[in-house]
């Protein structure tokens, strides 16, 4: 499976991925998905919002177990990020019918759409408009950076944009959400853990930094004379590191836009994306305010305007404490290891299903902590530890 899915949307030149939604690269992830689903007899589905559901049992008996997670990319993003919980998914049921096991619950597997937001700029889409935390208006004003709108790329893709919206329904038959994902940090490298259980996901935004300035000559225009956008933006991005120190969180501003993106022209605009989280609301206020208020305040003191603009918001999940200790108890059967409980700061689909289902995440070892990046990476033996960690569960919840 590993093999099959890896040249998907690769990018030569980097080594990354580019798998963003609603692109041929998204298509061919849908097919392989679609491809895996049917050489194991499961029934395919593609729901409203276009996330893939591969289902073993009936659908709509109810209080079904699903697991899964997404195939799409960040830019130039890793192997692992996604894919390595669909694919446990596949071969953790690969590994109960080995065992010969009965299912007495529905069971499910699942590819949400548009996790990373990576093209129209808002994380978990899929799972967003799902949970009806995303509208359908809202949905429809969504642009990536060639001004095609969420409703334009779906058409192009087939599908029926104007069938977007909440399913309540379709969570209603949901009694439980399980997503494995590679850890996005190094607590159990540190711990010597191969797999570990999500305490919490942290309180995180995206806030966009517009500095309106004044565009012209690089080389004719006197410094003193200059409304440089750029100037204030800079000043923010080492003011959102200094913040984030003394708040005990993190700040990253990872994505520019700037015009007219001349190398001999003074930019008319500057615009940046902050990414913000914190272990807890209060830092998370704490820190946002601070980046905002330096910005301001470079703004001013260089004659340029400034607007900022929140584009999403998760506020802390915690995970509902009986499914994880239900997980804890059967991992803690089944090897006799106590499995470590970790928070993360990233953001996942099971985050945003939180509010609707009870959901819990399993994490696998990344030896290096990195993520995001073509250097993303989980070794075999832990890999399959997830993939027996995640059978167990499964077959915990849907078998006994």
């Amino acid at each position: 499976m590993w093999r099959s899915l890896a040249p998907i949307g690769r990018h030569a030149a980097s080594g990354g991925y580019r798998r963003y939604a609603w692109t041929g690269a998204d298509a061919d992830c849908r097919l392989w998905f679609r491809m895996q689903a049917e050489a194991r007899r499961l029934d395919v589905e593609t729901d409203r919002n276009g996330n893939q559901w591969a289902w073993l049992g009936d659908p709509t008996a109810g209080d079904a177990v699903v697991t899964g997670s997404h195939l799409d990319s960040v830019p130039d993003g890793g192997a692992f990020d996604g894919p390595l919980g669909v694919v446990s998914a596949f071969a953790a049921l690969d590994e109960l019918r080995a065992r010969g096991v009965s299912f007495k619950r529905p069971l499910a597997i699942v590819n949400f759409g548009d996790e990373e937001g990576a093209r129209f700029g808002l994380a978990c889409v899929g799972s967003r408009l799902t949970s009806g935390q995303l509208t359908k208006e809202k949905a429809f004003e969504l642009r990536d950076a060639d001004g095609i709108s969420l409703p334009q790329a779906m058409e192009a893709a087939g599908y029926d944009p104007e069938a977007i919206g909440p399913d309540q329904e379709r969570l209603a038959r949901i009694g439980a959400f399980v997503e494995l994902h590679v850890e996005q940090g190094r607590a159990l490298d540190l711990s010597g853990d191969p797999v570990g259980i999500a305490s919490a996901i942290w309180p995180h935004g995206r806030w966009r930094y517009d500095f309106h300035g004044e565009a012209n000559h690089a080389g004719t225009t006197r410094l003193v004379d200059r409304r440089d956008p750029m100037l204030p933006y800079a000043e923010t991005v080492l003011s959102a590191r200094r913040e984030a120190e003394l708040a005990g969180a993190v700040a990253t501003f990872g994505k520019i836009a700037v015009e007219p993106n001349g190398v001999n022209a003074i930019p008319s605009l500057v615009r940046g994306w902050l990414d913000a989280r914190a272990a807890d609301q209060e830092s998370l206020d704490t820190v946002v305010a601070g980046i905002e208020a330096a910005a301001r305040e470079h703004a001013v003191r260089l004659g340029v305007d400034l607007a900022v603009v929140r584009e999403s918001f998760t506020p802390v999940v915690e995970f509902g404490h009986a499914l994880r200790e239900e997980m804890a108890r059967i991992l803690g059967d089944t090897t006799g290891v106590k499995v470590p409980v970790l928070g993360t700061g990233a953001g996942h689909d099971a985050g945003i299903l939180s509010a609707s289902i009870p959901t819990a995440m399993l994490f696998v070892r990344n030896p290096t902590g990195v993520s995001h990046s073509p250097a993303e990476f989980a070794a075999e033996d832990d890999c399959l530890s997830g993939v027996h960690a995640l059978a167990d569960v499964l077959e915990g919840l849907a078998c006994r």
